[in-house]
């Protein structure tokens, strides 16, 4: 996100976290600070490939708490970020920034690569496979989730959409604890469709 009104506006629902795209070949890059940053639903920012160093600065700028990777960042990259910001995964009471390494996911076998960022992380992203490094706004089978044996809990991307509520509520992992909802809700991007996201959200939160 990064219209200072459409954030107020969308923070107001409820939401737990909000991204901040720091990709200057996305459609949505922030590429000026907004006058409004939500102060209750947590900051995401999203990088890919990016410098540990330039990531550092950008979050100190924006006081990001979770820092997203979209890329082909390594483990041995990620242990740069962590040496330079004290990043907590899976400690309680250590205090930093959060990590979070999205993958692309089409087979069971594709769950293989998060092998190695086990331990590293404190959440992974499962996205749909397709051309971009970046979210490609089609879902892929969850059917196949059912492969992944991990210990790191993941975030479910890909397409989401209004007409997919029923089928989150249905959906269940145990190591399944939350979802991402961008381009089926946007009226532009970077813009999201308040009225479409409340009536989204008040059908997620309905236990009937």
């Amino acid at each position: 996100m990064r219209d200072a009104e459409n954030i107020r506006q969308v923070e107001a629902l409820g939401v737990d976290m909000m991204g901040f795209i720091f990709w200057p070949q996305s459609s949505r890059y922030v590429g000026e600070r907004p006058s409004y940053l939500p102060v209750h639903a947590k900051r995401v920012g999203v990088f890919v490939d990016e410098d540990p160093e330039h990531i550092c600065r950008i979050a100190d700028e924006y006081q990001l708490d979770f820092i997203q990777l979209h890329g082909h960042e390594s483990p041995e990259m990620l242990n740069r970020l962590s040496a330079l910001h004290p990043y907590s995964p899976h400690r309680e009471g250590v205090r930093g920034r959060l990590l979070i390494k999205a993958f692309n996911i089409a087979t069971a076998d594709d769950f293989e690569q998060t092998k190695p960022y086990e331990g590293i992380v404190d959440y992974f992203l499962f996205d749909t496979k397709g051309k971009s490094l970046g979210g490609n706004g089609e879902k892929f089978d969850w059917n196949v989730l059912d492969a992944y044996q991990g210990n790191t809990p993941f975030i479910l991307s890909g397409g989401i959409g209004p007409s997919d509520a029923e089928c989150l509520k249905a959906f269940h992992h145990p190591r399944f604890v939350g979802t991402d909802l961008n381009s089926r809700f946007e009226t532009a991007p970077g813009m999201k469709d308040v009225q479409s996201l409340r009536n989204f959200l008040i059908k997620i939160r309905n236990n009937e």
